[in-house]
């Protein structure tokens, strides 16, 4: 990221100097202007790739800025950050309504809080998430939907479709990761530890030698935070660094996030080849389930990049898929059976539903649901 160009406005000279010192000293380009006019003339004649303004200007609004910025097409897309002096919520929520990407206070934390989300920014692009093995995110909009069995069980079932295809998956699920105790990992390694080694530490080479292989799951696994203390812990800025480097190594990533919906996934989300969205039968969630929708679709989720999957895995009552579609206003790209105890069983002994109960008609629905992510998310990536 050395080579990047940040362009930092505020009417405060020591301020905006001591921010410009502390980008320099990560190997940033910085330019400087005081004022908001002088910002917008720098904006569009230098082209910066990210802009960190103090929205409290002495002759523009910062809203009015950001607002420029985006009704202008050279600009719309440009990384904005307010680095402000005033705390005030109704400011925040007034400058994210204007376009700002993220809103940071000045205080003790806000050079590491910047940091953490200039990586964020960098980090996750359009251009570097096209390139790499096919990225296929796994959410729902409740919790005990099922999304981690049914993630663990379709990277195993996408191994066995596309053999010669390396697979790993990745569990971002906050703040208890749920993939390691569906198929039995133990180990040490986990996301929160990737994520504090240093960057030229853990390139494409480590993800390659390092993540563990689950045997019969026939994949390889980035485990999620052991404990919501670890959590605590991990540096966010990495995790698109991270990500990247996986992607670099394997054929498809799987990342499973769960309901855990936040800044940190949403890049993830909205640059996947594929989401795979886990809806319940419970007809009380589908409001719920209704809002991400809807969310997903201000933030430029495509609905034709959308696979979704009623899990009717838990009981036999609730909606059925006819239900869900006509209440959603989507197409239900496939419906998990009623398992009685046998999904549960499986998860228990730490083994893949098809290999625990092959003849079962899941396993089939299973398989033929893994064949249609892998060929929807080549199609979507145009290969």
């Amino acid at each position: 990221m050395t080579n990047k160009k940040i362009l930092i406005i505020d009417s405060d000279a020591a301020s905006r100097n001591f921010i410009a010192h502390k980008m320099q000293e990560l190997g940033f380009e910085v330019i400087q202007a005081d004022s908001g006019k002088e910002g917008l003339i720098f904006t569009w004649r230098d082209r910066p790739d990210l802009v960190i303004v103090d929205p409290v200007l002495a002759d523009i609004k910062g809203e009015d800025f950001a607002v420029k910025l985006r009704q202008d097409a050279r600009t719309v897309q440009l990384p904005l950050i307010a680095l402000s002096s005033d705390p005030n919520l109704a400011r925040v929520r007034s400058c994210q309504e204007a376009g700002f990407d993220e809103y940071i206070t000045k205080s003790g934390q806000a050079v590491p809080t910047l940091n953490d989300t200039i990586n964020r920014l960098f980090g996750v692009t359009e251009e570097a998430m096209k390139k790499g093995g096919l990225l296929i995110v796994f959410l729902s909009a409740k919790g005990g939907t099922g999304t981690s069995s049914i993630c663990a069980n379709m990277a195993m079932n996408l191994s066995e479709v596309r053999p010669e295809a390396r697979v790993a998956v990745a569990d971002l699920v906050f703040p208890i990761g749920s993939i390691s105790s569906i198929v039995g990992y133990k180990g040490e390694e986990t996301i929160v530890s990737v994520a504090d080694l240093p960057a030229q530490d853990t390139g494409p080479d480590f993800f390659r030698r390092t993540l563990p292989n689950m045997d019969i799951w026939r994949f390889n696994l980035l485990a999620g935070s052991p404990d919501p203390e670890s959590s605590n812990q991990l540096k966010v800025g990495r995790i698109w660094d991270v990500i990247t480097a996986v992607k670099s190594s394997y054929d498809y990533v799987l990342i499973d996030i769960g309901r855990s919906l936040s800044k940190i996934t949403l890049p993830l989300i909205q640059h996947a080849d594929l989401v795979v969205l886990l809806i319940s039968t419970d007809i009380s969630t589908l409001p719920l389930t209704g809002t991400l929708l809807e969310y997903l679709k201000n933030k430029g989720v495509h609905s034709n990049s959308i696979y979704s999957i009623l899990n009717r895995s838990a009981g036999l009552e609730g909606l059925s898929k006819t239900d869900a579609e006509k209440l959603l206003n989507i197409k239900i790209n496939a419906s998990i059976p009623y398992l009685g105890t046998n999904f549960a069983f499986a998860n228990s002994q730490h083994q893949p539903f098809t290999l625990k109960f092959p003849n079962d008609t899941a396993s089939i629905i299973f398989r033929d649901a893994a064949r249609e992510m892998a060929a929807l998310a080549r199609k979507l990536r145009g290969e």
